[in-house]
């Protein structure tokens, strides 16, 4: 029974692992924002961007975002962008929680399928919030960092430039 639990949880955890890991090359895909613009997330090759799935239902998520609002703020005249994916089941819900986040972000994209989506589902994502922070070239350079090692590795970065 010990090994049939230890199975479990290695199922379990392998299940909830991002499909893609630092020092890969991030793959591409096209989806529509909120504006109606269809956009490819390699649109944004030369900036480092901030690839997050996120719900307005998400708790965690929502105090994550006042983090990721400042960090936006404080980097972006320096060439980072946020790529924000929802995973939603209420297309209001998630317009009234950009506002009220204040995500000024342009890139804000709506998966309506919740974690059966497109973009969820070649990301493995299967619990939110979940990041990608990627360089310039296109490559991961970290998976669900916090706010704190993401501005680290954005001062790092930004700076030796």
């Amino acid at each position: 029974m010990f090994v049939v639990g230890i199975g479990v949880l290695y199922f379990y955890y392998q299940y909830r692992q991002p499909r893609f890991i630092a020092g890969e090359k991030v793959p591409d895909f096209t989806t529509v924002l909120a504006n109606s613009q269809e956009v490819s997330l390699s649109d944004l090759r030369g900036k480092y961007v901030l690839l997050q799935f996120w719900g307005s239902w998400c708790g965690p998520c929502r105090a994550e975002n006042r983090h990721l609002t400042r960090l936006y703020q404080r980097y972006h005249q320096q060439g980072f962008e946020i790529f924000s994916i929802a995973i939603e089941k209420n297309q209001a819900s998630w317009e009234r929680a950009i506002a009220s986040d204040q995500l000024t972000w342009p890139y804000h994209a709506l998966e309506l399928s919740y974690f059966n989506g497109p973009l969820a589902t070649q990301f493995n994502i299967h619990s939110i919030p979940a990041t990608y922070l990627i360089n310039p070239e296109g490559t991961i350079m970290g998976v669900n960092l916090s706010p704190d090692q993401i501005d680290k590795k954005l001062a790092g970065s930004l700076t030796s430039r």
